[in-house]
């Protein structure tokens, strides 16, 4: 090949380069030529299986570059036995694998040994799993009954006419990590004030400010089990005289009423002389006193009283007795009659749900109207007549 006179120039050492390329280029040309004759007897399927093969590796080269050897996951060994093991081993050794042919019948036959042994396992023996029904049932019943035993819940389903082992009851307790009965029965506050709300009230006061500095004294009382609140009265000096009579007004609204309380309960403020408790004694209410920083004996009330501030006490400019009292008794109102209550299910202590909208012509064309109340403090919403 001759050599130009340019590279002449460029010195010795390019020249050799530039031969030795030439060189390679050529050996390569012609490696190849002879790998295409080598391809044209093979058919469609042989080669597709290498393609796939050769990609898999180039798949797994890209996985671990910067490694020293690459490794092959179970995964990789599986796919490789499973596409090459039909071709004969002459076939594999002049494929260019990363692995020697041995190798991948090796994978071959493990591959078979597990299909195999998964094959011949015995299939699993004794009673089938308990229906998930029943399970949910097992598991509500010891939600709801916390002193109720794997075997009091066994004879519950007897009585119901579910057959299922006792063991199997202790089973599914265990398995959702349900402590057993005596560990469990332990009656929350929560759970007592739910159980008793029929027969409990619960007062509390609180106190509030007004434009000029003054501060005033508010009581309440409210239902447990209806939620209904009813405002005892707002001062600016909470004597005993104004707290027992407040007392007694609450005493005669419970009978007009027909409410049947038994238990009324209140915090140790020292605004409650023994009088207010011997009026509700005479009506055989027992007062409870709550336990030293404790609210949440008396949670129900003291989450009324923060819905007061937040809704109203911390929206209105306060100015005397007389506009608080006028305040609180439109707030006991709307609380009572329009307010929804998620403990009855978005219904109002003294009104129930109204019938659902049934037509899609009037649900596709609704008129609702708002009534404010307190200027605008508190809003209500109804429909259009």
């Amino acid at each position: 090949m001759p050599i130009s006179p340019s590279a002449l120039a460029k010195g010795p050492d390019w020249t050799i380069g530039s031969r030795r390329a030439d060189r390679r280029l050529a050996y390569l040309a012609v490696t190849n030529a002879f790998a295409a004759l080598r391809l044209l007897p093979l058919s469609d399927r042989d080669k597709d299986v290498e393609i796939l093969a050769l990609r898999h590796q180039l798949a797994v080269l890209e996985r671990q570059l910067g490694t020293a050897r690459p490794n092959f996951d179970p995964e990789d060994r599986a796919f490789l036995a499973a596409l090459l093991h039909r071709l004969p081993r002459h076939a594999l050794s002049r494929m260019r694998l990363l692995v020697r042919p041995d190798t991948v019948l090796r994978w071959h036959r493990d591959l078979t040994e597990c299909r195999h042994a998964a094959r011949s396992r015995p299939k699993p023996t004794g009673r089938p799993r308990t229906v998930c029904s029943i399970r949910q049932l097992v598991l509500r019943f010891a939600k709801e009954n916390p002193n109720w035993g794997y075997r009091r819940i066994h004879g519950e389903l007897a009585m119901l006419g579910i057959k299922i082992a006792t063991s199997t009851v202790w089973e599914i307790l265990r398995a959702a990590g349900i402590d057993p009965a005596p560990q469990r029965s332990t009656t929350t506050w929560a759970d007592f004030l739910h159980a008793q709300a029929d027969a409990l009230l619960a007062c509390d006061s609180f106190e509030t400010v007004t434009l000029t500095g003054a501060r005033l004294h508010v009581l309440a009382a409210i239902e447990h089990a209806g939620r209904r609140i009813r405002i005892l009265g707002a001062t600016a000096h909470a004597t005993a005289a104004w707290v027992t009579q407040a007392a007694r007004n609450l005493v005669i609204d419970l009978e007009d009423a027909g409410h049947h309380a038994r238990f009324l309960i209140r915090d140790r403020d020292g605004k409650y002389p023994q009088l207010f408790d011997a009026i509700f004694a005479d009506t055989r209410i027992k007062v409870v006193l709550t336990g030293i920083r404790i609210p949440r004996m008396n949670a129900i009330m003291e989450r009324w009283v923060r819905t007061c501030r937040r809704e109203l006490l911390d929206r209105t400019l306060i100015w005397n007795p007389h506009h608080l009292l006028r305040a609180l008794r439109e707030f006991e109102d709307h609380y009572n009659n329009r307010r929804p209550h998620r403990a009855l299910g978005q219904a109002s202590p003294l009104r129930s749900h109204p019938e659902p909208v049934t037509n899609p012509g009037q649900i596709a064309h609704l008129n609702i109207r708002r009534r404010d109340r307190l200027s605008g403090t508190l809003h209500e919403y109804h429909h259009a007549a």
